[in-house]
């Protein structure tokens, strides 16, 4: 920073704060970032404590506004690249004072499911929660039917904010739906009983593959039924594809990779990945077409979490290993 007064200087001892408080929010404190945030607070505050005094009052409001996570100082000083103007004009856009309403489409697990104790939880959720805190506000989450989230419905009249649901980034949506940056590359994969000898879509000519409504994993099955010779079983949410699967209805599911693999540790013995098909597919969270402040506050949400290590974290959390590069 170059800040150069002693009220300048004690801004940036808040700056410091806010960041620091910001990392522990995210489970930063046993993070490398969240120890480089907090020995710069502690190198700051010894260096500038004459300046702070002489300029108390200053520094006291801008300390008050960090640790109230104040939405314009917590992403100006965390280092986000967040705009303040953005801040305030995303948080006025909101649909409920207070919440970023989140619509997604359960269970979708690792990405969005609820726990035994009812709460929804997974990786998109945690993103979710880091953008909300950017914004100063809670998140608030709305299961809802896929379609309504895909077409931009659900966006644009106002039932949620923003939509997290695992939801890939392609140009037909792109047209209703203003999508953030990337933060998910994902693949198709295809999921069959663990004593079925299945290995490729060819091997299910004359059997029937069922896949998820409204998704690209159906898309990818409609794509090549005629050329592997299958019937195609769509269902209207990932639960029923996997019922169906285990009890015979169908021989073969396809959907996406993280959420097969998930339900193969969840129900261990009874599935298997028999094959997978790389469609170089991208999640991305959807908003608004002219929601571009919030876009704004998540992509640098996305690009913070990347750069100090909190994506890796909650990836390795919900997904498993992170992959190299």
């Amino acid at each position: 920073m170059f800040l150069t007064s002693s009220k300048a200087r004690a801004a940036a001892v808040a700056s410091l704060a806010a960041g620091g408080l910001l990392l522990a929010g995210c489970g930063g404190s046993a993070t490398p970032a969240a120890g480089s945030a907090s020995s710069a607070l502690s190198s700051a505050v010894a260096s500038e404590t004459s300046a702070a005094a002489s300029s108390g009052s200053a520094s006291s409001s801008a300390a008050t506004a960090a640790t109230s996570g104040s939405a314009t100082s917590g992403s100006a000083a965390s280092g986000s690249g967040v705009a303040a103007a953005d801040v305030e004009a995303a948080k006025a856009s909101l649909i409920s004072a207070g919440s970023l309403t989140v619509c997604t489409h359960l269970p979708y697990a690792p990405f969005e499911s609820n726990d035994d104790a009812g709460e929804t939880v997974g990786f998109d959720i945690d993103m979710m929660k880091l953008v909300a805190t950017e914004l100063g506000v809670e998140v608030a989450v709305v299961d809802t039917p896929f379609e309504g989230i895909k077409s931009g419905q659900d966006m644009s009249t106002g039932k949620c904010d923003i939509a997290a649901a695992g939801m890939t980034i392609n140009d037909e949506r792109s047209k209703v739906i203003l999508f953030s940056e990337p933060y998910f590359d994902a693949t198709q994969a295809l999921l069959v009983r663990s004593g079925d000898s299945y290995a490729s879509l060819d091997d299910l000519s004359g059997k029937r593959v069922g896949a998820q409504s409204s998704t690209t994993g159906l898309d990818y099955a409609n794509a090549n039924a005629a050329e592997s010779g299958y019937e195609v079983v769509e269902f209207q949410d990932l639960a029923s594809e996997q019922q169906a699967l285990v009890t015979n209805q169908i021989d073969g599911a396809i959907n996406d990779l993280p959420v097969w693999s998930e339900y193969i540790k969840e129900q261990a013995g009874t599935t298997k990945i028999a094959a997978q098909f790389d469609t170089g597919e991208q999640y991305g969270f959807g908003m608004k077409l002219d929601n571009t402040p919030l876009k704004s506050v998540v992509d640098a949400t996305i690009s913070k979490a990347q750069s100090d290590g909190t994506y890796d974290e909650l990836y390795t959390q919900w997904i498993g290993e992170v992959p190299a590069g």
